[in-house]
């Protein structure tokens, strides 16, 4: 038997990987298990478990506890301990302000701000159940915020009173950003500035009001001298846990780690509507050691982009930093543009970037990468193993003429011909698939199109095995770069690409090129 292993743990949650043969994100039965402490004779929890990362509520600091799971060997594991717990209401939150009241949600953002810098180092800050609604709150380091079931903080639905971030602090490091570009933008709803062993846990609901104010009605506007807020945004951040809460309603990217360290995402639950526009559901950028798994996605937007800054129009590179070292498993994507998507801001570079375990359904693409002359920088080291695609239209994307920004379709941008080669040239080397299965393919197992200046290199896929096509697919270009062709049903397809593939016939179309004459 194979025995669980801890993810993550606070001191009132942990987050345990039940990794069963053949399962991805769910299990293939319902698993009964229990916990039990060594120094108590009884119970303390029994339940069942349908996902392979199970997250433990309920528990208490510095306890010891057994694990065990049907079919699974036993585990235990310690909880951390909790140097004081406190209680928000304590503070003066008012519950159940209505969304519209500024007022009110601008006395709670007070009340929290007083709580949090009560809480002591190494201690808890507890949000019972309820509505409460608040200005965005500013977490600090050495601290938890925990979300007890049926609590839900929510931003109001106005722009009023709401802070903004400058795009730079006092020592010149970026705080504020849109689209990896250094430039002012509200404050999250939650967010943290060079904050270090912050954890955020509980069964509670974080939502960003997206659906009741107009921040999905401007998504590429500057209002009010500002861009929009992300849900959740960390700064510059270390040692950074998040377990088991649900984040919704976004007004623009909903989880953003910027410039961290160290950052652990178990059992997370990401939603946002399939129209709301660049509701992007974790973006880690210029970040190093991420770990996303367990984590359930539907938004209106890329499940998971990593990016790494954009070069600024004039070449600007001070504010680039790479990102490296991104770990996503046993995850589940229902929906969005993407599944695993790298760019296009990667002008610092992404490197060692890996997909395993994971559940695509009804996303566009499923592992995308995706740059453009200009942005220079390397995309390096990207890996996707056992991970199941249902309903994907194009399981297997990379793009060296995405046509992002106001120049997009330029010739200079989309021309097939070599361009000189310099700093602004984008590198993609080294992306391995193996073992992927692909059901109900509508355009193209897979579509590469490098640059003819720096093609795309050392391309390995192993294992691919396309089971059904959607016999409704519309020949549709598998990438959006201009000049390329409707596809319908096709394999891998490559121009200015270097494919290694173990199944010839996956590569019957690769001398038909993407491009239309």
């Amino acid at each position: 038997m194979i025995r669980p292993s801890i993810i993550a743990r606070s001191a009132r949650t942990a987050a345990l990987c039940l990794p069963a043969p053949g399962a991805l994100y769910h299990l293939r039965a319902r698993t009964a298990w229990r916990l039990s402490s060594p120094d108590e004779n009884t119970d303390l929890q029994q339940g069942e478990t349908e996902t392979v990362v199970t997250l433990l509520h309920g528990l208490h600091p510095a306890r010891r506890y057994l694990f065990e799971a049907e079919g699974f060997l036993p585990v235990s594991f310690e909880t951390a301990p909790c140097a004081g717990l406190v209680d928000a209401a304590d503070f003066g939150l008012v519950p159940d302000i209505v969304p519209d009241d500024l007022d009110g949600a601008g006395a709670n953002a007070t009340a929290l701000a007083e709580a949090v810098a009560a809480v002591p180092k190494g201690g808890t800050l507890c949000l019972a159940a309820g509505r409460w609604t608040s200005l965005p709150v500013g977490l600090k380091g050495q601290m938890t915020l925990h979300l007890a079931e049926g609590a839900i903080l929510r931003a109001p639905s106005g722009r009023g009173g709401w802070p903004i971030l400058p795009a730079h602090d006092h020592c010149g490091r970026v705080l504020g950003s849109w689209e990896g570009l250094p430039a002012a933008c509200f404050a999250a709803p939650v967010h943290a500035v060079l904050a270090e062993n912050l954890v955020i846990e509980g069964r509670g609901v974080l939502d960003g009001s997206g659906d009741r104010g107009d921040w999905w009605s401007w998504p590429k506007e500057t209002r009010d001298g500002a861009r929009r807020p992300r849900g959740l945004h960390l700064i510059s951040c270390r040692d950074v846990t998040l377990l088991g809460f649900t984040i919704r309603n976004a007004p623009s990217w909903t989880i953003h780690p910027q410039g961290c360290e160290r950052l652990t995402a178990a059992g997370l639950t990401i939603i946002a509507p399939p129209d709301s526009p660049n509701t992007d559901g974790f973006n880690p950028e210029s970040c190093r050691d991420v770990t996303i798994t367990g984590v359930r996605f539907s938004v209106g937007d890329d499940c998971i982009a990593v990016k790494a800054g954009k070069r600024g129009p004039n070449g600007e590179d001070g504010h680039l930093m790479e990102t490296r070292g991104v770990r996503v498993s046993r995850c589940l994507m229902e929906r969005g543009h993407g599944g695993l998507v790298i760019g296009s801001e990667m002008s610092g570079g992404v490197h060692e970037v890996s997909v395993e375990d994971c559940e695509m359904i009804g996303t566009d693409r499923g592992l995308r990468l995706k740059t453009r002359r200009g942005r220079g920088g390397a995309i390096t080291n990207i890996s996707m193993r056992r991970v199941r695609l249902d309903g994907v239209e194009t399981a297997l994307s990379a793009n060296a003429h995405y046509h992002c920004d106001v120049d997009g379709h330029d010739p200079w941008v989309q021309s097939r011909e070599p361009a000189e080669i310099s700093a602004a040239t984008p590198v993609i080397v080294g992306v391995t698939i193996e073992d992927v299965e692909i059901h109900g393919l509508s355009h193209a197992a897979g579509a590469f199109l490098g640059l003819p200046e720096a093609p795309i290199r050392n391309v390995s896929i192993r294992g691919l095995k396309i089971i059904s096509l959607d016999p409704t697919a519309v020949a549709t270009p598998p990438i959006m770069a201009d000049r390329v062709r409707p596809m319908r049903h096709e394999a891998i397809v490559a121009e200015q690409a270097e494919i290694d593939c173990d199944d010839p016939a996956l590569l019957s179309a690769s001398s038909v090129s993407l491009s239309l004459e």
